[in-house]
């Protein structure tokens, strides 16, 4: 043991376990790790080498006797028959079947859905019925011919934890220091972290961002042998891992035929394995992938949300240097067709797989770990119900080349390591610039490659950078292509130039390197500050009169401009409670997606009695859970005495509206042009003033 181990069991004992029994009896059996662990507590709770020994042989005849693999499912069932009952340790999940109006039992490998079994089970453990958790179940055989099942559960033993405390998780954390909690959780993992240095460690820890953050998309290519497959495989009961199949519209979304949602509705975490052989026919998957990778939700006649995130796993057999070298090829070159430039702009991170050795006998760790039941718990608690994005937003500023899908990247990334690495408090400053230097890279990446296989101004502004406290500018770069890629779109040569930084390993110990040296190639690599990016004319303070009947005065066209640059907008509007209106407001939100940088919009609105501000509440708060796919937030609140009309923008920008947003004639027939696309919709009588503070 060293002084990690023996913190390690004083702050958390009873929930880790010696790694190195985990390797051993890992070798002889096909078996989840978290299964095997839960065995190791059991059998081997000792120090003594001899029980040990025999703990091991154990658990070996255990997995031997109880653990039931996919295609034995027949003869499962037949020994239950012929032995009356037997114990096994699978998957076991409680459904309400509405038509028989009753509960039944189901167990994933044994193969079967229609077990019975006694309400207590399920009272007892909330989890049966929130996807199903894995355990000991006695399943015992039911000789009534006249019932309509062969299967009863007489007993359930859970192998994964029925409570877990999460504060008692956080407390236990303030007793380690950043740089002692990674090596933890490396450990849990199963791997040395003395014999990696930082950059190498950040890459098995992004490897469980995924775990710990809602429908985010990442990406690994790398050398076969190396670990991608197994950290979704193996390390959370929480997590499916689809290899070697054709995924289908009805497989991963919604199968129409049975009105049953596919795998992204029921798990945290959906792995594709060997993502460069895997063939894609269904046309439908394609469309839904790229619709759920972007919000999170799809339809397929019906409209589904859900919040698995999906990591894409694969080889890559070339080289490097080659792949970034040459013009005709990309980092992307072993995807199939199918998996097009749609859908690779909406990963949000590609993970260097070439950086991670092939672990080894040498590389695997001897010293304690969370039981990596345990570990997965806290993850699927942060997935559930832990929002960091919030305090990325509030302390990290990003240089003008980061839009839309970028931004978002980056704050997904820097947020999922936060809740892994901080989940008790937060960061250094030092720290959350090592996080945010490592999200900027791993987008770039993606950014990167798009550009070689489209160079034109759709991908090209790929030279993310991001502010000190001291409001300098630093760009990131990728280590395997700095100075290779075309360069990216800049602007005014002659503005001061920023500072670079190149991630490189260990990440990250470089000190900057100042840019406005005279070297001339870094001199042409760098970005100005941002707000000299992009020179835009100044906007005019502007009073419109809207006559009767006239058009063309859609929300988008005459405000959108003037949002670019704000972070948040106040909304003052008495009258947003009718449906019409409550739908106007909504159409004004779509605009205020689209302008990229608002992250909150604080409506203050009014209502004439208790019920209607009930039923507009429940509207609004509609539309605030779809705001949040885009990371916007919408705060509300009601107030019967206003009657202002007005938008204030936090960049300076003030407009009033005579009618406030309600300002468009309903429609006699929603079937009318101009229903739906307010620029042709016919204008009720008003004024707008729009100016400056």
């Amino acid at each position: 043991m060293d002084p990690l181990d023996q913190k390690l069991l004083d702050t958390y004992y009873g929930k880790v376990v010696r790694k190195d029994l985990l390797h051993d009896v890992k070798k002889g059996s096909n078996v989840p790790s978290f299964v095997l662990e839960y065995l190791l507590a059991r059998f081997c709770a000792s120090d003594d080498p001899q029980e040990i020994e025999s703990g091991k042989q154990a658990v070996f005849e255990t997995i031997q006797q109880n653990y039931v693999r996919p295609n034995e499912a027949n003869r499962a069932q037949s020994t239950v028959q012929q032995k009356g009952n037997h114990v096994f340790i699978d998957k076991l999940h409680v459904n309400y079947i509405e038509k028989d109006r009753r509960h039944w039992a189901a167990m994933e490998n044994f193969d079967s859905r229609r077990i019975a079994i006694n309400e207590r089970f399920y009272k007892d453990n909330d989890r049966l019925l929130e996807g199903g958790i894995w355990a000991e179940v006695t399943v015992g055989h039911n000789d009534v011919e006249d019932d309509d099942y062969a299967f009863f559960v007489e007993d359930v033993r859970p192998v994964q934890l029925s409570r877990f405390d999460f504060d008692a998780f956080c407390e236990g954390r303030k007793a380690f220091t950043r740089d002692e909690w990674i090596d933890v959780v490396l450990r849990t993992i199963g791997l040395e972290p003395s014999l990696m240095d930082k950059r190498l460690k950040f890459h098995h820890i992004a490897r469980l961002i995924p775990f710990v953050e809602q429908n985010y998309n990442l990406i690994e290519l790398g050398p076969r042998g190396n670990g991608k497959s197994y950290t979704y495989s193996e390390f959370s009961p929480y997590c499916t891992l689809l290899s070697g199949s054709q995924p289908t519209a009805s497989t991963l979304f919604y199968n129409n035929a049975r009105r049953k949602v596919g795998v992204l509705g029921f798990w945290d975490v959906v792995g594709f394995d060997e993502i460069g052989t895997m063939k894609i026919k269904d046309q439908d998957a394609i469309q839904l992938m790229k619709d759920y990778m972007s919000n999170g939700r799809f339809n397929r006649g019906t409209e589904v949300i859900a919040n698995a995130s999906m990591a894409f796993v694969g080889n890559l057999d070339e080289s490097i240097a080659k792949l970034v070298e040459s013009p005709d090829d990309s980092l992307f070159k072993p995807l199939a067709k199918a998996i097009d430039l749609a859908i690779l702009h909406r990963l949000y991170m590609y993970l260097p797989g070439w950086e991670v050795p092939q672990p080894s006998t040498s590389s695997l760790t001897k010293n304690y770990g969370f039981i990596t039941e345990y570990l997965a718990e806290a993850m699927h608690h942060m997935w559930k119900g832990v929002n960091k994005s919030t305090y990325v937003q509030e302390n990290c500023k990003f240089g003008s080349h980061l839009v839309g899908r970028d931004e978002k990247a980056a704050i997904k990334t820097v947020s999922a390591f936060l809740k892994l690495l901080h989940p008790d408090g937060e960061p250094s400053q030092q720290e959350l610039t090592e996080y945010v230097e490592y999200a900027l890279e791993g987008r770039r990446r993606v950014k990167e490659q798009l550009y070689k296989q489209k160079p034109d101004e759709e991908f090209e502004k790929f030279e993310f950078s991001y502010f000190t406290k001291e409001g300098e500018e630093v760009i990131v770069h990728c280590p395997e292509s700095k100075g290779k890629i075309g360069k990216s779109a800049t602007a005014d040569s002659s503005a001061q130039p920023s500072t670079e930084k190149e991630s490189s390993p260990p990440l990250p110990t470089k000190d900057i390197e100042d840019a406005s040296a005279t070297d001339s190639e870094s001199t042409a690599q760098v970005l100005p500050p941002a707000e000299t990016l992009q020179k835009k004319p100044e906007l005019a303070e502007d009073h419109i009169k809207i006559r009767y009947d006239s058009k063309g005065y859609g929300y988008e066209k005459l405000f959108l401009k003037y949002m670019q640059g704000a972070k948040s907008i106040t909304i003052e509007d008495p009258y947003i409670r009718a449906p019409h209106q409550i739908t106007n407001f909504l159409r004004f939100c779509d605009v205020v997606v689209k302008s990229e940088t608002i992250r909150t919009i604080k409506l203050k609105t009014g209502s004439d009695f208790p019920d209607q501000e009930d039923e507009t509440k429940a509207k609004l708060f509609t539309i605030a859970d779809s705001l949040k796919d885009y990371d916007i937030e919408l705060k509300l609140s009601f107030d019967g005495k206003i009657h202002d009309r007005e938008m204030k923008l936090d960049n300076g920008w003030t407009i009033k509206i005579g009618r406030g947003l309600d300002y468009f004639q309903r429609p006699e027939d929603w079937l009318n042009i101009g229903a739906n696309d307010l620029d042709l919709r016919p204008c009720m009588e008003t004024s707008i003033d729009i100016f400056k503070a």
